[in-house]
Protein backbone atom coordinates (compact mmCIF):
# COMPACT_ATOMS: atom_id res chain seq x y z
CA UNK A 1 0.00 0.00 0.00
CA UNK A 2 2.13 2.81 -1.09
CA UNK A 3 0.02 5.52 0.62
CA UNK A 4 1.30 3.83 4.11
CA UNK A 5 3.14 6.10 6.44
CA UNK A 6 4.34 5.04 9.90
CA UNK A 7 6.61 7.79 10.99
CA UNK A 8 5.82 12.06 11.13
CA UNK A 9 7.04 14.65 12.24
CA UNK A 10 4.88 17.62 13.26
CA UNK A 11 4.35 21.00 15.45
CA UNK A 12 2.06 21.71 18.02
CA UNK A 13 0.48 24.18 20.52
CA UNK A 14 -1.67 24.50 23.35
CA UNK A 15 -3.92 27.33 23.60
CA UNK A 16 -2.29 30.63 25.29
CA UNK A 17 -4.31 31.73 28.99
CA UNK A 18 -6.48 34.98 28.10
CA UNK A 19 -5.08 37.99 29.69
CA UNK A 20 -6.65 39.46 33.24
CA UNK A 21 -8.32 41.92 32.69
CA UNK A 22 -7.46 45.96 34.45
CA UNK A 23 -11.35 47.33 35.42
CA UNK A 24 -13.28 49.41 38.09
CA UNK A 25 -16.64 49.74 38.86
CA UNK A 26 -18.79 51.93 37.79
CA UNK A 27 -22.12 52.70 38.78
CA UNK A 28 -23.90 56.47 38.67
CA UNK A 29 -23.64 58.09 42.49
CA UNK A 30 -20.85 55.92 43.16
CA UNK A 31 -17.70 58.00 43.14
CA UNK A 32 -15.01 55.24 43.60
CA UNK A 33 -15.84 51.93 42.65
CA UNK A 34 -13.55 49.06 43.45
CA UNK A 35 -11.11 46.99 40.92
CA UNK A 36 -13.72 44.26 39.53
CA UNK A 37 -11.10 43.15 36.44
CA UNK A 38 -11.51 39.57 35.57
CA UNK A 39 -9.81 36.53 35.72
CA UNK A 40 -8.54 35.29 31.85
CA UNK A 41 -9.79 31.91 30.60
CA UNK A 42 -7.83 29.18 29.95
CA UNK A 43 -6.11 27.71 26.89
CA UNK A 44 -6.91 24.79 25.13
CA UNK A 45 -5.61 21.72 25.46
CA UNK A 46 -4.08 19.29 22.31
CA UNK A 47 -5.77 16.11 23.26
CA UNK A 48 -4.44 12.43 21.35
CA UNK A 49 -7.68 10.20 20.56
CA UNK A 50 -6.28 6.61 19.95
CA UNK A 51 -9.14 5.60 16.74
CA UNK A 52 -8.99 1.86 15.53
CA UNK A 53 -10.59 2.97 12.75
CA UNK A 54 -7.02 4.48 11.26
CA UNK A 55 -3.89 2.68 10.20
CA UNK A 56 -1.26 5.20 8.73
CA UNK A 57 0.30 8.56 9.55
CA UNK A 58 -0.40 9.57 6.28
CA UNK A 59 -2.58 12.53 6.99
CA UNK A 60 0.36 14.55 9.74
CA UNK A 61 2.43 13.94 5.82
CA UNK A 62 -0.06 16.42 4.86
CA UNK A 63 -0.99 18.89 7.75
CA UNK A 64 1.98 19.04 10.17
CA UNK A 65 0.96 21.97 12.25
CA UNK A 66 -2.02 22.09 14.84
CA UNK A 67 -2.59 24.71 17.28
CA UNK A 68 -5.60 24.50 20.05
CA UNK A 69 -7.72 27.82 20.76
CA UNK A 70 -6.79 30.24 23.01
CA UNK A 71 -8.50 31.34 25.92
CA UNK A 72 -10.38 35.01 25.88
CA UNK A 73 -9.47 37.84 28.54
CA UNK A 74 -11.13 38.59 31.31
CA UNK A 75 -13.43 41.84 31.63
CA UNK A 76 -15.31 44.49 33.76
CA UNK A 77 -17.68 42.87 36.64
CA UNK A 78 -15.65 40.37 37.25
CA UNK A 79 -16.06 37.96 34.55
CA UNK A 80 -13.74 35.25 33.22
CA UNK A 81 -12.83 35.27 30.05
CA UNK A 82 -14.18 32.00 27.83
CA UNK A 83 -11.68 29.53 27.89
CA UNK A 84 -10.05 28.04 24.37
CA UNK A 85 -11.44 25.25 22.27
CA UNK A 86 -9.51 21.75 23.06
CA UNK A 87 -8.12 20.12 19.69
CA UNK A 88 -9.00 16.24 19.58
CA UNK A 89 -6.26 15.33 17.20
CA UNK A 90 -7.52 11.40 16.24
CA UNK A 91 -4.34 8.62 15.58
CA UNK A 92 -3.71 4.94 14.99
CA UNK A 93 -4.00 2.41 18.16
CA UNK A 94 -0.07 2.09 18.73
CA UNK A 95 1.22 5.37 17.97
CA UNK A 96 3.98 6.37 20.12
CA UNK A 97 4.57 10.07 20.53
CA UNK A 98 8.49 11.26 20.61
CA UNK A 99 9.58 14.72 22.19
CA UNK A 100 11.87 15.70 18.63
CA UNK A 101 14.18 17.61 20.80
CA UNK A 102 15.43 14.38 23.24
CA UNK A 103 13.94 11.65 21.89
CA UNK A 104 12.63 10.65 24.87
CA UNK A 105 8.92 8.61 24.66
CA UNK A 106 6.10 10.94 25.94
CA UNK A 107 3.32 9.30 25.14
CA UNK A 108 2.54 5.38 23.74
CA UNK A 109 -1.12 5.05 22.21
CA UNK A 110 -1.20 1.39 22.65
CA UNK A 111 -4.86 0.65 23.29
CA UNK A 112 -7.75 1.84 21.22
CA UNK A 113 -10.07 4.14 22.48
CA UNK A 114 -7.48 5.52 24.90
CA UNK A 115 -7.55 9.66 25.28
CA UNK A 116 -4.76 11.55 26.71
CA UNK A 117 -3.86 15.52 27.08
CA UNK A 118 -0.18 15.80 25.14
CA UNK A 119 -0.34 19.50 25.32
CA UNK A 120 -2.03 21.64 28.51
CA UNK A 121 -3.15 25.27 27.84
CA UNK A 122 -1.69 28.23 29.56
CA UNK A 123 -3.24 29.41 32.50
CA UNK A 124 -5.47 32.39 32.35
CA UNK A 125 -4.12 35.21 34.13
CA UNK A 126 -5.89 37.40 37.33
CA UNK A 127 -7.61 40.06 36.93
CA UNK A 128 -7.29 43.03 38.96
CA UNK A 129 -10.09 42.42 41.28
CA UNK A 130 -7.57 39.59 42.60
CA UNK A 131 -4.57 41.94 43.86
CA UNK A 132 -7.20 44.16 46.26
CA UNK A 133 -5.90 44.16 49.84
CA UNK A 134 -7.10 46.47 52.87
CA UNK A 135 -3.70 48.19 51.82
CA UNK A 136 -3.94 48.08 47.93
CA UNK A 137 -7.60 48.98 47.30
CA UNK A 138 -6.78 49.93 43.55
CA UNK A 139 -4.54 47.84 41.93
CA UNK A 140 -4.07 49.45 38.14
CA UNK A 141 -2.37 46.26 36.82
CA UNK A 142 -3.46 42.76 36.39
CA UNK A 143 -1.51 39.23 35.16
CA UNK A 144 -1.03 37.98 31.61
CA UNK A 145 -2.48 34.49 30.68
CA UNK A 146 0.36 32.10 30.40
CA UNK A 147 1.63 31.76 26.89
CA UNK A 148 2.60 28.49 25.37
CA UNK A 149 4.90 27.63 23.35
CA UNK A 150 5.22 25.40 20.09
CA UNK A 151 6.59 22.04 20.54
CA UNK A 152 8.46 19.38 17.80
CA UNK A 153 6.99 15.60 18.01
CA UNK A 154 8.10 12.68 16.38
CA UNK A 155 5.03 10.18 15.80
CA UNK A 156 5.86 6.28 14.89
CA UNK A 157 2.72 3.83 14.49
CA UNK A 158 4.04 0.79 15.73
CA UNK A 159 0.98 -2.19 14.78
CA UNK A 160 -0.90 -3.65 17.42
CA UNK A 161 -0.58 -7.59 16.73
CA UNK A 162 -0.59 -10.55 19.07
CA UNK A 163 1.17 -12.54 16.18
CA UNK A 164 4.16 -11.07 13.52
CA UNK A 165 4.97 -12.65 10.95
CA UNK A 166 8.59 -12.17 9.81
CA UNK A 167 10.57 -13.59 7.52
CA UNK A 168 12.39 -13.02 4.16
CA UNK A 169 10.74 -11.36 1.25
CA UNK A 170 8.91 -13.72 -0.59
CA UNK A 171 8.82 -16.60 2.30
CA UNK A 172 4.87 -16.66 1.73
CA UNK A 173 3.68 -14.86 4.76
CA UNK A 174 1.02 -12.59 2.93
CA UNK A 175 -0.41 -16.01 1.74
CA UNK A 176 0.18 -17.76 4.40
CA UNK A 177 -2.31 -14.51 6.26
CA UNK A 178 -4.74 -14.98 3.85
CA UNK A 179 -5.45 -18.72 4.56
CA UNK A 180 -5.52 -18.33 8.25
CA UNK A 181 -7.36 -14.36 8.76
CA UNK A 182 -9.91 -13.05 6.27
CA UNK A 183 -7.47 -10.00 5.63
CA UNK A 184 -6.81 -9.86 1.68
CA UNK A 185 -2.70 -9.07 1.10
CA UNK A 186 -1.91 -8.43 -2.14
CA UNK A 187 0.00 -11.08 -2.85
CA UNK A 188 2.95 -12.10 -6.00
CA UNK A 189 5.46 -13.51 -7.16
CA UNK A 190 8.81 -10.80 -5.80
CA UNK A 191 10.82 -9.45 -3.02
CA UNK A 192 8.88 -6.71 -1.01
CA UNK A 193 5.52 -7.40 -2.53
CA UNK A 194 4.17 -6.55 1.46
CA UNK A 195 4.97 -2.89 1.64
CA UNK A 196 3.26 -1.75 4.98
CA UNK A 197 2.04 -4.11 8.15
CA UNK A 198 -1.13 -5.92 7.25
CA UNK A 199 -3.52 -7.17 9.52
CA UNK A 200 -6.23 -9.79 10.31
CA UNK A 201 -7.84 -11.49 12.72
CA UNK A 202 -7.45 -14.91 13.13
CA UNK A 203 -10.31 -17.45 14.90
CA UNK A 204 -9.00 -20.44 16.22
CA UNK A 205 -11.37 -23.14 18.33
CA UNK A 206 -13.10 -20.24 20.03
CA UNK A 207 -10.12 -18.11 19.87
CA UNK A 208 -9.37 -15.34 17.88
CA UNK A 209 -5.89 -12.91 18.02
CA UNK A 210 -4.35 -10.55 15.49
CA UNK A 211 -1.69 -11.43 13.42
CA UNK A 212 0.59 -9.03 11.61
CA UNK A 213 2.05 -9.47 8.18
CA UNK A 214 5.28 -8.03 8.84
CA UNK A 215 7.43 -6.53 5.52
CA UNK A 216 10.15 -9.01 4.96
CA UNK A 217 13.27 -7.59 5.47
CA UNK A 218 17.46 -8.10 4.29
CA UNK A 219 20.40 -8.35 5.95
CA UNK A 220 21.67 -4.92 7.74
CA UNK A 221 17.68 -4.16 7.65
CA UNK A 222 18.28 -3.35 11.33
CA UNK A 223 20.60 -0.48 10.25
CA UNK A 224 17.91 0.66 8.06
CA UNK A 225 18.75 -1.54 5.13
CA UNK A 226 16.06 -2.19 2.92
CA UNK A 227 12.49 -1.63 4.47
CA UNK A 228 14.98 -1.17 8.12
CA UNK A 229 12.86 0.02 10.38
CA UNK A 230 9.62 -0.28 8.80
CA UNK A 231 9.54 -3.84 9.06
CA UNK A 232 11.07 -4.24 12.96
CA UNK A 233 9.59 -1.14 14.45
CA UNK A 234 6.03 -2.91 13.92
CA UNK A 235 7.99 -6.01 15.63
CA UNK A 236 7.67 -4.92 18.95
CA UNK A 237 4.71 -5.35 20.00
CA UNK A 238 3.57 -8.49 19.08
CA UNK A 239 3.96 -11.71 21.67
CA UNK A 240 4.57 -14.25 19.60
CA UNK A 241 6.46 -14.76 16.34
CA UNK A 242 6.01 -16.96 13.34
CA UNK A 243 9.19 -17.00 11.28
CA UNK A 244 8.22 -18.44 8.03
CA UNK A 245 11.13 -19.88 5.86
CA UNK A 246 10.94 -20.16 2.05
CA UNK A 247 11.91 -24.31 2.12
CA UNK A 248 11.69 -25.21 -0.98
CA UNK A 249 14.87 -22.63 -1.87
CA UNK A 250 13.91 -20.75 -4.91
CA UNK A 251 16.39 -18.51 -6.66
CA UNK A 252 19.00 -20.12 -5.64
CA UNK A 253 18.84 -19.27 -1.52
CA UNK A 254 19.45 -21.47 1.27
CA UNK A 255 16.66 -21.55 3.27
CA UNK A 256 18.92 -21.85 6.51
CA UNK A 257 21.03 -18.90 5.53
CA UNK A 258 17.62 -17.05 5.59
CA UNK A 259 16.60 -18.31 8.78
CA UNK A 260 19.60 -17.04 10.34
CA UNK A 261 19.81 -13.89 8.54
CA UNK A 262 16.77 -12.65 9.85
CA UNK A 263 17.44 -13.92 13.61
CA UNK A 264 20.67 -12.10 13.40
CA UNK A 265 18.73 -8.60 12.17
CA UNK A 266 16.22 -9.61 15.02
CA UNK A 267 19.19 -9.90 17.76
CA UNK A 268 20.60 -6.77 16.38
CA UNK A 269 17.45 -4.62 16.66
CA UNK A 270 16.62 -5.24 21.10
CA UNK A 271 17.13 -8.91 20.66
CA UNK A 272 13.96 -9.26 19.55
CA UNK A 273 15.39 -13.08 18.77
CA UNK A 274 14.06 -13.86 22.06
CA UNK A 275 10.93 -13.13 21.75
CA UNK A 276 8.83 -16.50 21.18
CA UNK A 277 9.06 -17.83 18.30
CA UNK A 278 7.57 -20.83 15.63
CA UNK A 279 9.46 -21.70 12.88
CA UNK A 280 7.39 -22.40 10.11
CA UNK A 281 8.91 -24.28 7.10
CA UNK A 282 6.25 -22.49 4.01
CA UNK A 283 5.94 -23.55 0.33
CA UNK A 284 6.12 -27.47 1.20
CA UNK A 285 4.33 -28.23 -1.83
CA UNK A 286 7.13 -27.31 -4.26
CA UNK A 287 9.87 -29.66 -5.16
CA UNK A 288 12.94 -29.81 -3.37
CA UNK A 289 11.42 -28.07 0.12
CA UNK A 290 11.68 -31.62 1.55
CA UNK A 291 15.27 -31.94 0.97
CA UNK A 292 15.78 -29.25 3.32
CA UNK A 293 13.87 -29.55 6.03
CA UNK A 294 15.59 -32.06 8.40
CA UNK A 295 18.64 -28.42 8.26
CA UNK A 296 15.94 -25.78 8.73
CA UNK A 297 14.64 -27.78 11.84
CA UNK A 298 18.28 -28.10 13.14
CA UNK A 299 18.76 -24.60 12.97
CA UNK A 300 15.19 -23.97 14.83
CA UNK A 301 17.18 -24.96 17.81
CA UNK A 302 14.42 -26.55 20.05
CA UNK A 303 11.33 -24.07 18.76
CA UNK A 304 8.21 -25.07 17.73
CA UNK A 305 8.70 -26.18 14.42
CA UNK A 306 5.98 -27.06 11.40
CA UNK A 307 5.67 -27.76 7.81
CA UNK A 308 2.90 -26.05 6.06
CA UNK A 309 2.11 -25.13 2.85
CA UNK A 310 0.12 -21.95 2.27
CA UNK A 311 -1.27 -22.42 -0.86
CA UNK A 312 -2.87 -26.05 -0.23
CA UNK A 313 -3.12 -25.13 3.39
CA UNK A 314 -1.42 -28.38 4.91
CA UNK A 315 -0.11 -28.26 8.29
CA UNK A 316 -1.97 -25.36 9.12
CA UNK A 317 -4.30 -26.93 11.71
CA UNK A 318 -1.26 -27.84 13.68
CA UNK A 319 0.27 -24.20 13.42
CA UNK A 320 -2.46 -22.66 14.71
CA UNK A 321 -3.44 -25.10 17.75
CA UNK A 322 -0.06 -24.32 18.97
CA UNK A 323 -0.25 -20.78 18.08
CA UNK A 324 -3.45 -20.61 20.58
CA UNK A 325 -1.45 -22.77 22.95
CA UNK A 326 1.36 -20.68 23.31
CA UNK A 327 -0.64 -17.65 23.17
CA UNK A 328 -2.80 -18.46 26.29
CA UNK A 329 1.03 -18.53 28.15
CA UNK A 330 2.21 -15.15 27.45
CA UNK A 331 1.28 -12.20 29.03
CA UNK A 332 0.04 -8.89 27.16
CA UNK A 333 2.20 -6.64 25.28
CA UNK A 334 3.28 -4.07 27.67
CA UNK A 335 3.27 -0.28 26.46
CA UNK A 336 6.57 1.28 25.93
CA UNK A 337 7.90 3.17 29.46
CA UNK A 338 7.07 6.74 29.12
CA UNK A 339 8.72 9.84 30.40
CA UNK A 340 6.99 13.13 31.93
CA UNK A 341 7.11 15.87 29.97
CA UNK A 342 6.80 18.94 31.53
CA UNK A 343 5.82 21.39 29.01
CA UNK A 344 5.27 24.59 31.10
CA UNK A 345 8.65 24.23 32.98
CA UNK A 346 9.79 26.06 29.64
CA UNK A 347 7.60 28.66 30.96
CA UNK A 348 7.91 28.95 34.39
CA UNK A 349 11.41 28.35 34.38
CA UNK A 350 14.60 31.07 34.62
CA UNK A 351 18.01 31.31 35.12
CA UNK A 352 20.08 34.53 36.70
CA UNK A 353 23.82 34.68 35.21
CA UNK A 354 26.80 37.40 36.19
CA UNK A 355 27.25 38.32 32.70
CA UNK A 356 30.11 41.12 33.83
CA UNK A 357 30.93 42.84 36.62
CA UNK A 358 28.40 44.90 37.70
CA UNK A 359 25.55 43.26 35.63
CA UNK A 360 23.69 40.87 35.89
CA UNK A 361 20.64 39.19 33.70
CA UNK A 362 17.76 36.83 34.35
CA UNK A 363 15.95 35.39 31.60
CA UNK A 364 13.21 32.58 31.28
CA UNK A 365 9.50 32.21 30.54
CA UNK A 366 8.29 33.42 33.97
CA UNK A 367 10.37 36.54 34.03
CA UNK A 368 8.77 37.41 30.51
CA UNK A 369 5.39 36.82 31.90
CA UNK A 370 6.26 39.03 35.35
CA UNK A 371 7.08 41.82 32.94
CA UNK A 372 4.31 41.76 31.04
CA UNK A 373 1.99 41.93 34.24
CA UNK A 374 4.00 44.99 35.80
CA UNK A 375 2.80 48.34 35.18
CA UNK A 376 6.30 49.91 35.12
CA UNK A 377 4.26 53.46 36.11
CA UNK A 378 2.53 52.54 38.57
CA UNK A 379 4.26 52.76 42.13
CA UNK A 380 1.67 49.74 43.86
CA UNK A 381 2.66 47.50 40.83
CA UNK A 382 6.49 48.34 40.90
CA UNK A 383 6.06 47.19 44.72
CA UNK A 384 4.04 43.91 43.92
CA UNK A 385 6.88 43.40 41.05
CA UNK A 386 9.61 43.61 43.55
CA UNK A 387 8.16 41.17 46.30
CA UNK A 388 7.15 38.89 43.15
CA UNK A 389 11.10 38.66 42.62
CA UNK A 390 11.91 38.49 46.34
CA UNK A 391 9.07 35.29 46.46
CA UNK A 392 10.13 33.80 43.44
CA UNK A 393 14.13 33.63 44.80
CA UNK A 394 15.81 36.05 41.98
CA UNK A 395 16.82 38.40 44.63
CA UNK A 396 18.46 35.73 46.69
CA UNK A 397 20.28 34.58 43.83
CA UNK A 398 21.27 37.97 42.67
CA UNK A 399 22.86 38.02 46.23
CA UNK A 400 24.57 34.83 46.00
CA UNK A 401 26.27 35.55 42.57
CA UNK A 402 27.79 39.15 44.13
CA UNK A 403 24.94 41.27 43.29
CA UNK A 404 25.39 44.63 45.11
CA UNK A 405 23.44 47.84 45.42
CA UNK A 406 23.39 49.84 42.88
CA UNK A 407 24.51 46.65 40.08
CA UNK A 408 22.42 46.56 37.06
CA UNK A 409 19.84 43.92 36.61
CA UNK A 410 18.49 43.08 33.09
CA UNK A 411 15.54 41.10 32.97
CA UNK A 412 13.53 39.01 30.26
CA UNK A 413 13.73 38.79 26.60
CA UNK A 414 13.18 42.30 26.20
CA UNK A 415 16.04 43.42 28.39
CA UNK A 416 14.24 45.75 31.21
CA UNK A 417 16.75 47.18 33.37
CA UNK A 418 16.87 48.18 37.17
CA UNK A 419 18.78 48.64 39.41
CA UNK A 420 19.68 46.01 42.15
CA UNK A 421 18.28 47.30 45.94
CA UNK A 422 19.01 44.63 48.50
Amino acid sequence: MASFVDRAVIRMKAGDGGNGCVSFHREKFVLNGGPDGGDGGKGGDIILLADHNLHTLMDFRYKTKYQAGNGEPGSSTRRTGKNGEDLVIKVPAGTVIRDKQTGAVIMDMHESGMQRVLLHGGRGGHGNARFATPTRQAPSFAKPGIKTVWHEFVMELRTIADVGLVGFPNAGKSSLLARVTAAQPKIANYPFTTLSPNLGIAQHKGESFAIADIPGLIENASEGAGLGFAFLRHVERTRLLIHVVDASGQEGRDPVDDFNTVNEELRRYQDLDQRPQIVVANKMDLPDSALHLDNLKNAAGGRPFFAVSAATGEGLDALMDAVVELLSTLPESAPLPEEAFFEEERLRGWEAVKEEEGLYVVTGGSMDNLIDAVNFDNYESMNWFHKTLKASGVIDKLRELGAQEGDTVRLGQDGIEFDFID
